[in-house]
This record gives structure tokens, sequence and C-alpha cells, in this order.
């Protein structure tokens, strides 16, 4: 009767079974069940004659004589028998449960670790859709059409393209409609099975720990035939991209770019021109200082089909692994994100707006022209001792932070010899650091195994 059983039953209810439960008492969980008329109770301790004709029985109390006694009746009656935590009394294994009905997977671990098998669960989850059952469910709804149109050599290249193509993300973007249209254009002529539509998705790596990517961009990187990619791009994240697919280094660096923005352009048209899945991989979020806008509005004009998907932008991870709030209700009530790209060591950067009090400014691939950037300041009237720092490779494991005033920091970048990616953070919440760095913390003692 107590939450232990609780989940069990919950589970075998999705399953659409028929629960009775046999306890002295109930805990909170089984009692609202019951309230709600969802099982049948017999309160009573247990006796071997409950049991005769049952499909399932499971014991879930915390008194090992009364688990090995229903064991012994669900032996004697053939019928299969689960104790929980008790695998020697178990005659089969309830395995953790991927439910994406009616997509259904189990992970089983024979009892050996339930926890293990839950854990691994969890990681499936993540690279499953929960619109997988909807996925599905389209499928099956197009099942009679498709053996109707479709000779039966053909049916399993159909549904290949099928998964492999728009469709799938039309559903997890709940475009259902869009969905069946494209599934009956593909019916409508069969020989768009040996065509493949080309499209891109513009990804955001984010600012470099793998562990920051979203879900959605995991799985769309999974699906590309060809990766192009900028240096900002950690090889963590890279390599969670498809092994087999093709991968385009078109980083670009302060007066080295490896290849030009037009060039990009036009790759990423001509790539899905030939009919590819085109991932597109951008530092932090394409649409923050990443020129993600440029290449869809050339992809707008080729009419090439594209997708977004947003990251981490490098400001965002820097604070919360650097220890440096955006924003406090003590130090900052706004928080700016501004280009430190300076051609010709000037900027038309509202510089009067940047200099105010209460408020964080973060600058993007400032570190060139730090000395500009420091002295703009203080001349448009921010004091020279307000707090600034240095953030070096953000959230990876070379991540540094030099903490200085916009007074020091021209000096520091020098002293500690800093390279990009950099970004500078100027105001109070810099302060913060010092009683925040929870990263830098971890660092410092990572050569301490510790359990807690």
């Amino acid at each position: 009767g107590g939450e232990i059983a609780a989940r069990i039953v919950e589970m075998l209810l999705r399953a659409h079974a028929k629960v009775v439960v046999v306890s002295p008492e109930l805990g909170g969980t089984m009692a609202d069940l019951l309230a709600d008329d969802k099982i049948t109770f017999v309160k009573s301790k247990f006796e071997k004659s409950m049991i005769n004709s049952q499909m399932l029985v499971y014991a879930a109390t915390d008194e090992y004589s009364v688990n090995k006694v229903v064991h012994a009746a669900a032996t004697a009656n053939n019928i299969p028998v689960n104790v929980v935590d008790t695998p020697e009394l178990c005659s089969f294994i309830t395995p953790s449960i991927i439910d994406r009905s009616p997509v259904v997977a189990a992970v089983s671990t024979g009892g050996a670790s339930p926890v293990l098998a839950r854990q691994i669960r969890t990681r499936l989850e993540t690279l499953i859709p929960s619109s997988y059952g909807k996925l599905a469910s389209l499928a099956a709804d197009y099942r009679d059409k498709v053996k109707q149109k479709i000779d039966e050599k053909k049916r399993s290249k159909f549904w290949e393209f099928v998964f492999k193509g728009p469709v799938p993300e039309m559903v997890f973007s709940g475009k259902i409609s869009d969905a069946k249209k494209a599934l009956d254009l593909a019916l409508e002529d069969s020989d768009m099975l040996l065509e493949k539509q080309g499209e891109v998705y513009l990804i955001g790596g984010g600012p470099g720990d793998p562990d920051l990517l979203t879900f959605r961009a995991l799985r769309l990187m999974q699906q590309a035939d060809v990766v192009v990619h900028d240096r900002l791009i950690s090889t963590a994240v890279l390599d969670l991209t498809r092994r087999d697919a093709r991968r385009i280094y078109v980083g670009k660096e302060r007066a080295n770019h490896a290849v030009p923005q037009n060039e990009i352009n036009r790759l990423l048209v001509d790539l899905a021109k030939e009919g590819n899945i085109v991932v597109r991989l951008k530092g932090g979020d394409p649409f923050v200082f990443g020129r993600g806008g440029e290449e869809l509005e050339e992809l707008v004009k080729a009419k090439i089909p594209f997708k977004v998907v947003p990251g981490i932008t490098a400001a965002s991870g820097m604070a919360s692994y650097a220890g440096i709030p955006l924003t406090h209700r003590d130090y900052s009530q706004l928080v700016i994100f501004a280009t430190g790209h300076l051609k010709n060591n000037t900027s038309n950067l509202n510089w009067k707006s940047l200099a105010q009090p209460n408020q964080t400014v973060v600058f993007y691939m400032g570190l060139k022209g730090v000395k500009t950037i420091c002295d703009k300041l203080i001349e448009h009237g921010l004091s020279g001792d307000t707090p600034a720092a240095l953030v070096q490779k953000a959230t990876t494991p070379e991540q540094k932070e030099i903490i200085g005033t916009i007074d020091s920091l021209p000096e520091l970048v020098i002293e500690h010899d800093v390279k990009p990616p950099t970004l500078i953070v100027v105001g109070g919440v810099v302060s913060l650091h010092g009683k925040l760095n929870w990263f830098d913390a971890d660092k410092k003692k990572k050569h301490e195994p510790r359990l807690f």
C-alpha cells in the first residue's frame, strides 16, 4: 500500500491493467487512486488463497518473510511474480519503460541495478521526443494507403524517406496537417522516393560545454549529411554529430577568414540543392552576433527549407559558469550585449548608454579592442574602478577568469596572455565572482574524490 507499490500500480494502469491492492492500509498516493476508482482495495493481510487466476503478481512490502510467501503462492499457481528489489524472488523483471505510445521501449539490467536502468532510460528519453507516439499514429493512419499505392518492394524505402525527411519534424513541431500534406504528396508521386529534399538546420552549439546543448539540437545534429561549423564549436560538441557526416570547417578569426561570409551563405544553398540535410553549427546562439540572419536570408532567396534551433549564448553560459550574474537586485537592473569588434580602432556604439551605472555590459569579440572599449567607457562617465572581468573559453575545462577594473583590464590582457574566445564583462556584478564561482571551485577540487 506504500509509495513503491503506488509507482508499480501507476505503471500497470497505464498498460490498462485491472489492479487489486491487498494491504492493511494505504499510503497517500494509493488512497488517491482508490478515491478516483482506479484500483480495487482489499484491506487485509496477505493470504495464500488470494492468489488464484491473476495474470501478474507484485509483492512490494518491506517484510522479506511476507514477500517470500507471496512468491511461493504465485509460483505454485504458475503465475509470474515480481518481488521488488529482490531478484532471487522474481520470475520476471519489470524494465524501465520509455513510453511514447504506441512506441514503447524498455531497458533492463536483469535486476542487477534498477537505478542504472532508470538512468539509461532517462538518457534515451532525451533522444526520443515525446511526439514520437504521434508520428507512429500518423504512420498507422497511412499504412493502408501506402499498401494500396506503393509496390511492396518500395514500401520500406517509402517509410525510410518519411522518417528521415521533414515529416517527423513537422509532427514534433505540432504541424500535423503539414505532415499529412507531405505524406499525401509523396503518395501522389512515388518518384519522390528517389529524390532527396535538401534542408538546412541552423543550430546554436552553445558556449562550449556539450551538456548545454538542447535536446532538439542533439537530435537534428544526428540527422546531418553535412556539418558546416565555425571555430567556436568545441570538439566535444562536434563529436555529437553523425559519425559518417561530412564536416566542413568555415571558421573565421579576426583578419583571417577561412571562408568569407558570402561564400558560406552560398555553400549552404549549394549543399542543400544537392539534396543534403545540412547542419550549420554555430557557437553560442546563431542570432546573437552569429550572422545567422544573413545566412537565412540567402536560403529564403533560394527557397531552401530551414529550421532554427537556439543555443545558450556565450554571455549566458559565461555568467553561470563564472559566478557573475548578469542581473542582480543590488548591482544591475539592465544587461546589454554589445559587439567589441572594432574596425580601425573605432566604433559607432552608443557609448553614453553603455557607460551607465547599475547595469551589466558584455562585450563579444572585444579582446583586441579592449583598450579602446575601456577608454571610451571612462571617457563617457564610467568610473575607472568599475569592476570588470575577462572570461576565456567559458564553460569549458580551460575556462579562465581574470578579475580587475576597466582601468586595469588592458594591462591584464597582456599580463595573462589572454586569447580568444574571451568575453569582457563590465559592471558591479563582477564583484560577486569570488563568492559565486562554483565552477572554478570544482576545478580546483577535482582531484579530490568525493561522493557528495
